[in-house]
């Protein structure tokens, strides 16, 4: 269980964490012009949602 988390923090979280941020910008650009933003919460849900759960496990697993 623990040795997804380990690949996609050690290998994924930079990725993870550009689209991140590419997502934020256009969902306030998107906010800002009343667009629709469904796609791109998405993603940005997505993308922070595995940032978290992989930061959080391995914490517990003690794993520098």
């Amino acid at each position: 269980m623990i040795i997804p988390f380990l690949y996609i923090g050690w290998v994924f979280i930079p990725f993870l964490c550009i689209i991140f941020c590419v997502n934020l910008v256009a969902i306030m650009k998107k906010i800002k012009n009343d667009e629709k933003t469904s796609k791109n919460t998405f993603w940005l849900t997505l993308s922070f949602t595995l940032i978290m759960w992989s930061i959080a496990i391995i914490a517990s697993a003690n794993v520098y």
